[in-house]
């Protein structure tokens, strides 16, 4: 884990993310992507850990608001506050928000997946070819 900031535990590559989620049958793993995202571009796949994402969105779709709920909607999924939480947006930044959010909550084990679902966008614009939990190869869904 890397660069701890001030305000929550630190990021993690997808990889310390997998191995912390693997080790720690307490750690969750928050995707605050929209519903729109989960839908078309998909989700991590836990399967082979036996656990499942957890989709709690950070801003609302379609008109990008707040979710006012997000700390209540999360404290429903894990209400050990001991416990690692681990956020996942689409490039790492919305999910830096929520850790950050989570961690003013009292979840002082919050990260944020540098790289996120889709990563960096590419020379050419395009995301989901230069980082992130699908290009490092682990399990994900779509549809």
């Amino acid at each position: 884990m890397s660069g701890a900031s001030n305000t929550y535990a630190g990021d993690m590559t997808v990889r310390e993310t997998w191995d912390l989620l693997a080790s720690d049958p307490d750690a969750v793993l928050i995707d605050v992507r929209t519903t729109a995202e989960w839908a078309y571009v998909g989700l991590p796949d836990l399967s082979p850990l036996g656990k499942t994402v957890q989709a709690v969105s950070w801003v609302k779709f379609p008109d990008m608001s707040r979710n006012e709920a997000f700390i209540d909607e999360i404290s429903a999924i894990q209400p050990k506050k001991t416990a690692p939480m681990i956020f996942l947006c689409r490039s790492g930044v919305r999910s830096i928000a929520a850790a950050e959010a989570a961690t003013r909550a009292g979840y002082n084990r919050s990260y944020n997946v540098l790289e996120g679902f889709e990563g960096a966008p590419d020379a050419d614009g395009h995301r989901g070819t230069v980082g992130g939990w699908k290009v490092a190869g682990l399990k994900w869904k779509q549809g």
